[in-house]
C-alpha cells in the first residue's frame, strides 16, 4: 500500500510538471533598476535554477513593462506597488491584460519625503512645500521616467500650490545621490521615498502627509504584488504556485538592499546571502512546488544551496 501511495504521488507530481507549457522553462522578468525588485527577482532566479528553470531579467520602463506583459513579451514582474500602479494602470487590470499571482510584500510605504531638518522647520505635508518653494528650488526629485506620473499629474494640476514646479526624473541611484549631496551640504530637498529601503537607515528623513490623492493614505501605505502576462498561471501552474508563495518582509528586504547599496554587493550575491541567512523561508516558498521534472522542489533546492 505504501508503495502504491508513493507511486501515485510521483505520478501526480509528474503530471503537474508535464502540464506546463514548454515555454515555461525560461522565465522573462522585468525590472526598473529598483533595488528592492532586483533583490526579489534575483532571489526567485536563484531558487528556480536548481528546479530546472532559467530566469532572465530585463531593465524596462514601467510603461513598457506593462505593455510587454500585455503583449506576452515579459512573463512576470515582482514590482506591482499598489495602490499607485493600480490607479495609473487601472485599464490593464480591468481588461485582464495582466494577472495577479500573489502579494510579495506588505507594510510598505511610498510617498514624498524630506530631510529631518526640513521637517523640524515646518515641512510636514504636501501643502507645506509651496511655503518653502525657494528652499526646495521649486524641484521634486523622482526616479525613472514612467514611474513618476502621480507627481507629474500633481504639478500639472497645480495641486498643493505646486504649479510650475519641476519633477526631476533620473533613477533611484541618481535621486539618492542628489539626496546625499543635499544632506551633506545641509540643504533642503523633497524626493520620492519608500520603505523598505536603506535610505530609512542612512538618512534622517520624514515622510509627508497629505499625499492621499497622489499615493494613497497612510503615507502611501502599499503592498507589492507579483503580476504576470495573461494566461501565465494556466500555462505554467507550477511557477504560478511558486510566485504566489514567494513573499518577503520589510526587515528581510532592508537587510538585502543594504548589502547592495552600502556594502557594494551585486544583486545575485545579496540575494544568495539572504537566502542562506533565512533558510526557513524556503519551506514556505516551495510549499506544493515541484522541480521541472516533477520532484518535490524543497529538498532539491536545499541540496543545491548547500554546495
Amino acid at each position: 500500500m505504501r508503495g502504491f501511495v508513493i507511486a501515485a504521488m510521483a505520478c501526480l507530481a509528474w503530471s503537474t510538471a508535464s502540464a506546463e507549457d514548454s515555454s515555461c522553462t525560461r522565465i522573462r522578468s522585468a525590472d526598473m533598476g529598483w533595488t528592492d525588485i532586483a533583490l526579489t527577482t534575483n532571489t526567485a532566479a536563484i531558487v528556480l535554477k536548481p528546479m530546472g528553470y532559467e530566469m532572465t531579467n530585463t531593465l524596462l520602463g514601467l510603461n513598457i513593462t506593462y505593455e510587454s506583459l500585455k503583449n506576452g513579451q515579459v512573463d512576470v514582474f515582482l514590482g506591482n506597488w499598489r495602490p499607485a500602479q493600480d490607479i495609473e494602470f487601472k485599464q490593464y487590470y480591468d481588461e485582464h491584460w495582466v494577472e495577479v499571482l500573489g502579494t510579495n510584500l506588505t507594510g510598505a510605504k511610498f510617498t514624498l519625503a524630506v530631510p529631518a531638518a526640513a521637517a523640524e522647520a515646518g515641512v510636514h505635508s504636501y501643502d507645506d512645500l509651496a511655503k518653502f518653494a525657494d528652499q526646495f528650488d521649486h524641484k521634486i526629485y523622482g526616479i525613472e521616467p514612467g514611474s513618476n506620473q502621480p507627481l507629474l499629474d500633481m504639478v500639472a494640476a497645480g495641486r498643493h500650490g505646486l504649479k510650475g514646479w519641476e519633477v526631476v526624473e533620473s533613477s533611484e541611484q541618481g535621486m539618492l545621490a542628489q539626496v546625499q549631496r543635499a544632506v551633506a551640504r545641509d540643504r533642503w530637498i523633497v524626493f520620492l521615498g519608500w520603505q523598505p529601503h536603506p535610505m530609512n537607515l542612512n538618512f534622517k528623513l520624514a515622510y509627508l502627509t497629505g499625499g492621499d490623492v497622489e499615493y494613497g493614505p497612510d503615507f502611501g501605505g502599499s503592498t507589492v504584488r507579483t503580476i504576470a502576462r495573461p494566461g501565465y498561471a494556466a500555462a505554467c501552474p507550477n511557477l504560478a504556485r511558486f510566485f504566489g508563495n514567494l513573499a518577503f518582509d520589510i526587515d528581510y528586504e532592508n537587510a538585502g538592499m543594504k548589502l547592495m547599496l552600502d556594502d557594494g554587493q551585486d544583486a545575485p550575491a545579496a540575494a544568495a546571502a539572504l537566502i542562506k541567512a533565512h533558510p526557513e523561508k524556503l519551506a514556505a516558498w516551495l510549499d506544493g512546488v515541484t522541480t521541472r521534472d516533477g520532484r518535490p522542489a524543497l529538498a532539491v533546492v536545499q541540496a543545491a544551496l548547500a554546495k
